[in-house]
């Protein structure tokens, strides 16, 4: 077994009206694998605050609990993804993240997104000005390890195919419910691969 020394720290993004507290499972088994895993509460997490602002957190969260030159991967779960794209695209995560990989999270929007008029579930809507933003220069992701994780019997994001990108690896997994995407055998096991595999093209500093 690789030791941790030879694994970028992970950090877990949840998703709205989540806790860390969902990633009980997969950050047990993550830990027990080798990998150092952190992951940080959201707050508020019903969607009355932006996603750019939760990405904002994100971002603290990383300068304070890392050397700036420490390499990480990010795992994004369900909104948790849009928040981390952002941080990825819009706060110079770009340069720090080596693999990032998204869990059913809406790139193109959620039907389920119009129940609330709350700043986070607008930016979640289809064709959102923040998805928009974020989707026109999506080919930056080309530049690290990005892997898109979904299935086709979500019914919070709708249609399921919204956690599809065009860019990137892209798993589709036979799991029938969102939440289980986080603690699923199959779920967790195609994502330790992802974190398993090596770099394409490694970040010159």
């Amino acid at each position: 077994m690789n030791s941790s020394l030879d694994r970028n720290p992970v950090i877990l993004v949840h998703g709205i009206w989540d806790t860390k507290a969902i990633f009980k499972t997969l950050s047990a088994h993550l830990s027990q694998l080798g990998w150092p895993v952190h992951s940080l509460n959201l707050t508020p997490n019903d969607g009355s605050l932006g996603l750019d602002l939760l990405a904002k957190q994100l971002a603290d969260y990383i300068s304070e609990a890392f050397d700036p030159e420490q390499a990480i991967d990010i795992v994004g779960y369900s909104m948790g993804g849009i928040v981390s794209r952002y941080y990825v695209q819009r706060l110079g995560g770009i340069n720090r993240v080596q693999r990032f990989i998204t869990i059913s999270s809406p790139h193109s929007g959620t039907l389920t997104a119009y129940s609330l008029p709350l700043p986070g579930y607008l930016h979640m809507r289809p064709d959102s000005d923040l998805l928009r933003d974020l989707n026109q220069d999506v080919t930056m992701l080309k530049r690290i390890n990005f892997t898109s994780m979904w299935t086709p019997f979500d019914i919070m994001i709708v249609p399921a195919k919204s956690s599809q990108m065009p860019v990137g690896k892209e798993l589709k997994l036979k799991v029938l419910l969102h939440r289980q995407m986080v603690t699923d055998p199959q779920s967790i096991n195609a994502l330790v691969e992802e974190l398993k595999a090596p770099i394409k093209n490694k970040i010159s500093s």
